[in-house]
């Protein structure tokens, strides 16, 4: 039979198929043959053994979490309790872009900001919507965008993934925490990576994504996937320019006028000099 891995929990594999689940195991020769199944891969296996057969080509995987065939991330992002972090942010439009994933920022906690402090998120809000990301700050339009798509959370621990979740689906009732006070960052309550079948779209719950990193990634890979150091590298004097100090870069000088955000050209540097 044909399926699709909908949750993972050691060798334990749930396998979705004619809206039936099936707990499976995977053969030795994955092993063997250094392959792992990945929640959202599209597998051959035998329903009377219970074992994963074969791993369909994937059109793309992460690392972590470990997840295949997305088509959409949503990168839920706190901008207080916790504090909204712009590193963490363009680490993660910069690793799914690379990854040949759609990203959707969609912000949460906005009703916790004074009016000095949504002044200055919408800032930064427009700012990403002018360089061509996708942005979304309630439920309802966040669920038109992702219709018929396969979707993963990702954000810094206590950004409200689980939260959103259930707002889509109450009969999910996940598991949610509270913000540590001490540690100024949310508890971790997700263990595992699991895909939710919701109304017409797949949509994964996952462990936090704060660990995440340029695997496999070079300065190139990175500066392409960062939208200004790329769109705007035809007016550069050098066609590999890097945007770090070499002459006639058209980059730096937006970055002096103010039309490229200083903590995105911050980051970018801080990215490539890892």
């Amino acid at each position: 039979m044909i399926g699709r891995i909908i949750k993972n929990i050691s060798n334990d594999y749930t396998i979705e198929s004619n809206e039936k689940n099936y707990l499976c195991k995977a053969r030795g020769k994955f092993k063997q043959n250094k392959e792992t199944p990945l929640v959202g891969d599209i597998v051959e296996f035998d329903e009377n053994q219970k074992y994963i057969l074969k791993i369909k080509a994937r059109k793309n995987e992460l690392i972590r979490p470990k997840i295949a065939n997305i088509d959409v991330a949503v990168i839920v992002t706190s901008v207080k309790s916790p504090d909204f972090d712009t590193t963490l942010l363009d680490k993660n439009l910069t690793i799914i872009s690379y990854n040949n994933i759609t990203p959707i920022i969609y912000f949460t906690k906005l009703d916790l900001l004074d009016k000095s402090e949504k002044q200055n998120i919408q800032k930064y809000i427009d700012y990403y919507q002018k360089i061509g990301y996708n942005i979304s700050t309630s439920v309802e339009d966040l669920t038109k965008k992702i219709a018929n798509k396969t979707v993963v959370l990702t954000g810094q621990s206590g950004a409200g993934k689980s939260t959103l979740l259930n707002k889509i689906d109450k009969n999910l009732s996940l598991k949610t925490a509270e913000i540590s006070q001490s540690l100024g960052r949310g508890k971790h309550t997700t263990r595992h990576t699991e895909l939710f079948k919701i109304k017409n779209f797949y949509i994964a719950d996952t462990p936090g994504f704060s660990k995440i990193d340029f695997i496999n990634m070079s300065k190139i890979d990175i500066r392409d996937n960062m939208k200004e150091m790329f769109d705007n590298l035809c007016h550069c004097k050098y066609h590999d320019c890097l945007h770090i100090n070499e002459d006639g870069c058209f980059i730096i000088e937006l970055v002096k006028q103010n039309k490229i955000l200083k903590s995105r050209y911050e980051n970018y540097i801080k990215f490539i000099s890892r």
